[in-house]
């Protein structure tokens, strides 16, 4: 016997936890640079497109069909009986598309921590695996009648199954991947490499937290009785409860060590809370969820640095932490926390043993599947792009697409100390662009500046990407200022077409570049345009042009100071 209203939470929640992948893809194109944007949304898009009918033909079975200790059965396209694992008045289809939603956000947590230098191919295939075989059999030890669910471990909505499964995914293929050019200097100390919309990232926050009702809320699997619903309002309070706290705790944190509120770890701490609560939403009071929240607003900044600082571990988005981290810190923290069995309520610590060795157990699956499936995968297809590919951007490089913000120019992004210039093709320095250089036709015509000193001004025009080498570059030949702009130019070539969108052949005019301004006075120019050119050359159109000019003077704002003293600073003078 069906009920209607059963079936329709049960497809509210589907509902809701679909859109969570909006909130997914949203973080980390935010939390990431721009020039891999377009790679971050089809990532998003295929791990759900590929964990459907993955888990349809082979996850939903290995979950669901039977009650052995350490897997379902083997039941492709869900042909069989259901009837004793459905919820009541809960049709087959309804369930299996819940269960698919929860199945993709586990695989969707694995592409933040390892954005910006994976191969798209790679991805597909480890995504594919984890919707596959390494989700439904922890989730079928949990929830599908498996040998946690036979001991009493207790994980409402996912803390372990979903999110830790997918963190634990997520930090072995960052350790294997390998941090992002530039992340770390020649000391190991990392280097911040900024996401270029934090206005993205907060809105996949705030999607994802109100998704996140669905996620816990319509775990219930239905609206009939009394219990039930008393057990949804709950529900709701303690999810909301938890990250609003740990939010608040983090911002303390971040405020009282670094002397300012750290904005984007604050964001990631509404959803450290929202993992964190996730094991024991039913079964912990308000007050208990505030608790949850506070630890998990501790650990969260903590956990990010121990990765990043101590372990080197580059997250980009912070994956590790908020779900691999908090969500384990959730399961555990459910054995002391619960009203009906926790050890803080008098329960003893019977129930905490057992949530502890599931948290242990699920994590050392995930992790022994996942680092063969990686180590498979690096040694045949590859797992990383290359060095070029990584400093062009994996949109232009794996999907042929210029850039997902059309006619919009984005600051520079970082590359790394010695990174060589892409060599795209052997050409000759006789054949390659030529470089334009606007001089007097006379030393004498060159006018000098107040002190008789003489001035120069050099205009480097260069690709986005290999700004930060040629400044490098500049500093480390006494090069003590300058001036950097984002313009849209092009040269000979009226604008290189670089790709297709929607099968359309892209015939740009004008392309996103970087104008270096330098007046030098000091160092000889001719070193200057030398440098320059050989960070900046590949021998290719697009590399750039120099233009140099004389300057007539130069004056300090600040001290009236003009000539060559205007470009002095203090210690060098």
């Amino acid at each position: 016997m069906y009920s209607s209203v059963n079936t329709i939470w049960v497809l509210l929640g589907a509902a809701l936890v679909f859109l969570m992948q909006a909130g997914f893809a949203m973080c980390e194109a935010g939390f990431t640079r721009a020039k891999n944007t377009g790679n971050i949304l089809m990532k998003n898009l295929m791990d759900f497109c590929i964990g459907t009918p993955t888990y349809w033909v082979l996850g939903f079975g290995l979950m669901f069909a039977g009650s052995g200790a350490l897997i379902g059965g083997f039941d492709p396209f869900v042909r069989g009986d259901y009837t004793d694992i459905l919820p009541a008045g809960v049709p087959l289809f309804a369930y299996l598309i819940f269960q698919t939603v929860f199945c993709a956000t586990s695989a969707t947590i694995v592409s933040g921590s390892m954005a910006e230098r994976t191969k798209f191919i790679s991805y597909c295939v480890y995504s594919f695996c984890i919707s596959a075989f390494i989700y439904p059999v922890s989730g079928h030890w949990i929830w599908g009648g498996g040998w946690l669910s036979q001991l009493g471990f207790h994980d409402f909505a996912g803390s372990t199954a979903v999110h830790m499964v997918g963190g634990v995914c997520a930090c072995i293929g960052a350790a294997i991947l390998g941090p992002r050019l530039g992340k770390y200097d020649e000391n190991g100390k990392p280097r911040a490499i900024l996401g270029h919309s934090l206005s993205l990232g907060a809105l996949g926050v705030f999607i994802l937290w109100f998704c996140w009702f669905g996620f816990n809320g319509c775990s219930t699997v239905g609206m009939e009785g009394d219990g039930v619903i008393v057990s949804a309002g709950l529900i709701f309070v303690t999810t909301n409860m938890a990250p609003a706290v740990a939010s608040v705790v983090t911002m303390v944190y971040t405020w009282l060590r670094y002397k300012k509120p750290d904005v984007g770890m604050t964001l990631n701490a509404a959803l450290a809370g929202l993992v964190a609560i996730t094991a024991g939403c039913d079964v912990v009071s308000p007050a208990g969820a505030a608790a949850i929240g506070v630890i998990a607003g501790l650990l969260l900044p903590i956990s990010v640095n121990f990765f990043d600082s101590v372990l080197k571990i580059d997250d980009p988005v912070g994956a590790i932490s908020v779900h691999g981290v908090c969500g384990a810190a959730g399961t555990i923290l459910t054995g002391l926390f619960s009203t009906s069995e926790g050890l803080l309520y008098g329960h003893g610590a019977h129930f905490l043993a057992i949530q502890c060795l599931g948290v242990l157990s699920t994590a050392a699956w995930a992790a022994v599947t996942i680092t063969i499936v990686f180590l498979v995968i690096k040694s045949t297809i590859g797992l990383r792009v290359s060095a070029e590919e990584e400093v062009h951007g994996l949109d232009i490089t794996e999907h042929g697409l210029p850039s997902a913000y059309g006619g919009f120019a984005f600051v520079y992004d970082d590359t790394p100390d010695g990174l060589p210039a892409p060599q795209t093709n052997e050409v000759p320095v006789t054949e390659a662009v030529p470089i334009v250089v606007q001089t007097p036709a006379s030393a004498e015509e060159a006018p000098t500046s107040a002190n008789n000193v003489k001035l120069t001004r050099v205009d480097i025009l260069c690709k986005m990407e290999r700004f930060e080498a040629l400044k490098r570059a500049m500093f480390d030949i006494g090069i003590t200022g300058m001036t950097a702009s984002n313009v849209m130019g092009c040269g000979e070539q009226r604008g290189k077409a670089e790709g297709y969108f929607r099968g359309a052949k892209v015939e740009a005019t004008m392309l996103p570049i970087i104008q270096v301004t330098i007046i030098v006075s000091k160092v000889p120019v001719s070193q200057v345009v030398n440098t320059a050119r050989k960070v900046l050359y590949t021998g290719s159109f697009g590399d750039g042009k120099i233009f140099v000019y004389n300057v007539e003077n130069v004056v300090k704002v600040r001290t009236g100071e003009q000539g060559y003293d205007a470009l002095q600073d203090e210690e060098a003078k």
